[in-house]
């Protein structure tokens, strides 16, 4: 039987065998890296696996970042918890890691390359200065091609881990607009961030032509609210368009996707810049 470790959602613990990974966590260090495998800083750290085998962790394949459908490419379950150390209260979401095992017969030593994308806090979370609780897909493509079931019964496993720019080749930054955003309280989701991958403060601006509005011609800065998500509350109606300015935490890059939300923006939908850290 393989150790099969939990994951959590923003409000659902997924529980397997004896251990729990609760949702909350505080901030470390950040990490630098290389472009260069052969210049990359080999960290240790410990690795489990939840959910199915070949799954992508989370039975609802979302998690504590509240990414959505992370089954599906770009993410194509290559997706893991990280503990305190690594989701760092949400702002490790979406940092990109290569992670690779020799501890274990079945191990291949080739490198994979994961996203952070759910907490995990509890049991042997907390055993390690870094520990991943991995997709059952992600765990298993650490090992030689057909022995991925043997790595996966191989319980607490030890990795080297190094972070890694994250890549999403043809995509830009996507600002997924959430349940329950109305003109007084606006939440959005922000994805595929290429470079860090991961940010420290998101602001907005309303559009110039809002005469009326307090923001406009001002960047505002929104509030972290759980995982990737950020919001912004006010006492009057926001107006749009949006543009919206993030700055990344590990290099302090600042990028600006102008207008970005329309004036007739609606919750759930998907709103795709024109922008990336790598164009």
């Amino acid at each position: 039987m393989a150790f099969s470790l939990s994951g959590s959602s923003s409000v659902v613990l997924l529980v397997s065998l004896m251990f729990v990974c609760p949702c909350f966590c505080f901030k470390s260090k950040s990490f630098n890296f290389s472009t260069s495998e052969a210049a990359l800083n080999w960290n240790t750290a410990s690795a489990t696996w939840y959910g199915s085998p070949t799954g992508a962790g989370p039975d609802d394949n979302g998690g504590g970042c509240g990414y959505k459908n992370v089954n599906l490419p770009p993410f194509s379950s290559m997706t893991s918890c990280g503990n305190p150390a690594l989701f760092k209260s949400g702002e490790g979401c979406g940092s990109c890691y290569k992670v690779k095992c020799n501890s274990h017969p079945a191990c291949s030593g080739k490198p994979s390359t994961l996203i952070i994308t759910d907490a995990c806090l509890g049991g042997v979370c907390l055993d390690k200065t870094y520990h991943f609780d991995m997709s059952g897909t992600l765990f298993g493509s650490m090992a030689y091609p057909g022995k991925e079931d043997v790595l996966r019964h191989a319980g607490i496993l030890p990795v080297q881990f190094a972070r890694v720019p994250c890549e999403y080749p043809g995509r830009n930054i996507a600002f997924h607009v959430e349940e329950g955003s109305n003109p007084n309280y606006l939440a959005i989701l922000v994805e595929y961030e290429d470079g860090d991958g991961d940010l420290r403060s998101v602001d907005i601006m309303e559009s110039s032509s809002s005469a009326q509005s307090t923001y406009s011609n001002a960047w505002t800065p929104m509030r972290e609210s759980w995982g990737a998500i950020w919001r912004l509350d006010t006492s009057r109606p926001l107006r749009g368009p949006f543009s919206i300015r993030l700055t990344t935490d590990t290099s302090d890059r600042t990028l600006v996707a102008r207008n970005v939300i329309p004036a007739n923006w609606q919750p759930n939908q998907v709103y795709r810049s024109i922008v990336n850290y790598s164009t």
